[in-house]
């Protein structure tokens, strides 16, 4: 066999590999939605392609998935110039420095992960530069104290208004929502749908202020069925889906 029809098996295998995962992950979420009365429409899947390669990017479009994620700038950078041709939507979803900013408003078209006013500064700067709108996730830290970032990333719940704020009054930049990962540690540590349900009331609260930042960005593999359930609108899946393989580089 040559060595090009090989390379066609393999990722013919990988594609019902994905399609067989991503038929459970649905299974997951549809009945995590009918278990609260919730409509399937109204959970969006993020797939997270973190160590995973662009192949397999292009793949999970031709399965239908819409929406990539990625939180290493080193890697989503290429893979989004691969898949350029593609019908996705990519979000940021790792803690970003602000030199990776220039690069980052070139690709993302939702970064989650904002969680400090100088980082807000420089997405700003650098949405205008590219002319873009990017879209922007508040990453909230529910381990984190009055004032403080947490262990994650994410600004503790007493400075979201704050950090809102800035975000709609930025060039460049739209207030989507809020994202959070559940904590390690602290009271919400070991207690997902708390957690979820503490992001909600937050989310409720912004949205009195900031009406159309309606995104709720919560649960990952382990956790989603508890963050459907809490009332998120989005969860972010790496594993269950791409399942257990070798880290790129």
């Amino acid at each position: 066999m040559t060595d090009r029809t090989e390379d066609a098996a393999a990722l013919s295998a990988r594609k019902d590999e994905l399609a067989a995962n991503l038929a459970r992950v649905e299974e997951r979420i549809s009945s995590a939605c009918a278990a609260v009365g919730r409509a399937r429409e109204e959970v969006t899947l993020i797939v997270v392609t973190k160590t995973y390669p662009a192949s397999d990017v292009r793949l999970l479009a031709e399965l239908g998935v819409r929406h990539v994620a990625e939180n290493r700038d080193q890697d989503a950078a290429p893979k989004a110039a691969a898949s350029a041709d593609l019908p996705l939507t990519w979000h940021f979803v790792g803690q970003l420095q602000t030199n990776k900013v220039r690069s980052v408003v070139a690709y993302a078209d939702e970064v989650q992960s904002v969680d400090r006013l100088k980082l807000v500064g420089s997405l700003s700067s650098g949405a205008v530069r590219a002319g873009r709108e990017v879209g922007c996730l508040l990453q909230v830290a529910l381990d984190a104290e009055v004032g403080e970032r947490g262990e994650r990333g994410g600004v503790s719940p007493d400075g979201v208004e704050e950090l809102a704020a800035a975000v709609a009054q930025a060039p460049g930049l739209r207030l989507d929502g809020l994202m959070t990962v559940a904590p390690l540690s602290g009271e919400y540590a070991g207690r997902q749908r708390a957690a979820f349900a503490r992001l909600m009331e937050i989310s409720s609260r912004l949205r009195t202020a900031h009406p159309a930042a309606t995104m709720v960005s919560a649960g990952m593999s382990a956790d989603l069925d508890e963050a459907v359930a809490a009332g998120a609108t989005h969860v972010r899946v790496g594993t269950a889906v791409l399942g257990v393989r070798p880290r790129l580089g």
